[in-house]
């Protein structure tokens, strides 16, 4: 298969090919070699490849036979690097699956490559020393996001039409936004995070993925959902298939917009613009749609300290661990500014000061449970701006403390972490661009807990109404 022709369908469409045997997986996986060769030295979002070692059976599910690319955090994979877009893990190899993993593998994808990631994960742009900075097949010299920000720069530029990212304050719809893809940030507990981990960040991180199309990741929610043994959550099962979901009608949903975020950072103009006309279109498809105003259930002030305290004693406790296995110091070499400084932070916070961090996780997620008694869906921008130049996020933090480095990261995207607090589900939709630049912008659609049918109903629907499938970038493999 020619890559020209590869990188016109998308992951369901690849595997309907497998299973009328009209092309092979080993074809397929050839042809997002080539892709990844192509785009690659432009973008730099797949950091290692490797020859395949799973056959799938062709049509035995609905993905299988698909190139797929796995995050390099989040997941393991047997006998595979694992470096955590670090210096500090740099050659680390996992010794077994993780429960997804494991899922990925029962879904019949093709697993050839990892994508970048920022340090640890802790990051709204992926520029990490180890690596190098991952470049936006939209325009280069702008952020692709983060901190799935490889995995968004591989699956706009054509490398592979689906793949896995994890979401802890955003880092998967804001490289959506940024790239131009779909993506959807599943309830807290729908996918395992195990088994060496129960929660990430304290529950505020989940796995999933960014596609090009809203069936594919509703297919490999579909894939990856349920619980596995010792889960500390079980959330209630769809009732039928998010697949199918996608091509069901919404009905009629009371739709609030929230047009600026909270703590006061400002939506650009452009965003703006994009948001309006998202608002009509919804308006035009039979929704009922008004402006309205979301309590947090605590101050802006109050919400970043909670989260920097949830995320920097994480942070320390996964330096430590890693630190201990490997032999290897905690200082500048290992680790960069932000890292460092958020380790110390997180070193010094109490348990009972950590204790109150979870209560306002609480008292978050309460909140916003009621705003969903009032509408079916919050709308808002994923971003307030358009993607960053490169370097932009990184000046002066050397000077931050692990609360600044927070407060810093809130204020560039303000409008998605409240969704990882509450563990409610939320996506980002590429339903519009902006004219005078031509990169995408995403739009945020958040639901009720265990509310992601809801969404991928209305995905579909916006998908149909305003098709962004024939908008590619730049740097694009199909070229």
């Amino acid at each position: 298969m020619r890559v020209t022709e590869y990188v016109s369908f998308d992951a369901v469409g690849l595997a309907e090919l497998v299973a009328r045997r009209e092309v092979t997986p080993a074809e397929l996986e050839a042809a997002a070699r080539e892709a990844a060769a192509a785009v690659g030295p432009r973008i730099n979002a797949v950091v290692e490849t490797w020859p395949a070692d799973d056959e799938p059976r062709p049509g035995s599910t609905p993905l299988a036979g698909v190139p797929f690319l796995i995050k390099d955090i989040g997941v393991t994979m047997a006998g595979r690097r694992s470096e955590l877009g670090s210096r500090l893990a740099a050659g680390h190899v996992a010794g077994a699956d993780s429960f997804l993993m494991a899922r990925l593998r029962r879904a019949g994808l093709v697993t050839i490559g990892r994508t970048a990631t920022p340090e640890l994960a802790y990051d709204i742009t992926t520029e990490p020393v180890l690596y190098g900075a991952t470049r936006n097949p939209w325009d280069p010299a702008r952020t692709a996001g983060g901190s799935s920000g490889g995995a968004g720069a591989a699956v706009a530029a054509g490398v592979v039409p689906i793949a896995h990212a994890t979401d802890a304050a955003g880092s998967l719809r804001i490289p959506a936004a940024c790239n131009g893809l779909f993506g959807l940030k599943p309830t807290r507990g729908r996918v395992s995070m195990g088994p060496d981990a129960d929660e990430v960040f304290s529950g505020l991180a989940v796995q999933g993925a960014v596609s090009r199309s809203v069936r594919d990741s509703a297919a490999l929610l579909d894939a990856i959902s349920g619980p596995e043994p010792g889960d500390p959550y079980v959330v209630p099962q769809p009732s039928r298939p998010y697949a199918q979901e996608v091509t069901r009608h919404p009905g009629r949903l009371r739709i609030g917009v929230l047009a600026q975020a909270w703590g006061g950072r400002r939506t650009t103009p452009p965003v703006a613009d994009a948001l309006s006309r998202t608002a009509r279109l919804l308006e035009s498809l039979g929704h009922h749609v008004e402006p309205v105003a979301v309590e947090l259930g605590v101050d802006w002030e109050e919400f970043v300290l909670a989260n920097a305290r949830l995320m920097t004693v994480n942070l320390a406790a996964t330096v430590d661990g890693l630190a201990a296995a490997l032999g290897r110091p905690v200082d500048s070499s290992t680790l960069e500014p932000v890292s460092l400084a958020g380790y110390r932070y997180g070193q010094r916070v109490s348990g009972p000061r950590f204790a109150a961090a979870l209560a306002i996780r609480n008292r978050v997620a309460r909140s916003l449970a009621r705003h969903f008694d009032g509408h079916d869906v919050l709308l808002t921008p994923t971003l307030p701006e358009l993607p960053a130049p490169l370097g932009a996020q990184a000046e002066g933090a050397q000077t931050l403390d692990g609360l600044g480095w927070i407060a810093r990261v809130l204020d560039r995207a303000p409008f998605t972490m409240a969704f990882n607090v509450a563990g409610t589900p939320a996506m980002s939709v590429p339903v519009t661009a902006d004219p005078a630049t031509g990169l995408p912008i995403g739009m945020q659609f958040a639901a009720g807990h265990g509310r992601e049918g809801r969404l991928f109903r209305l995905a579909g629907q916006l998908e149909r109404a305003a098709p962004w499938s024939g908008r590619t970038p730049a740097v694009w493999a199909g070229r």
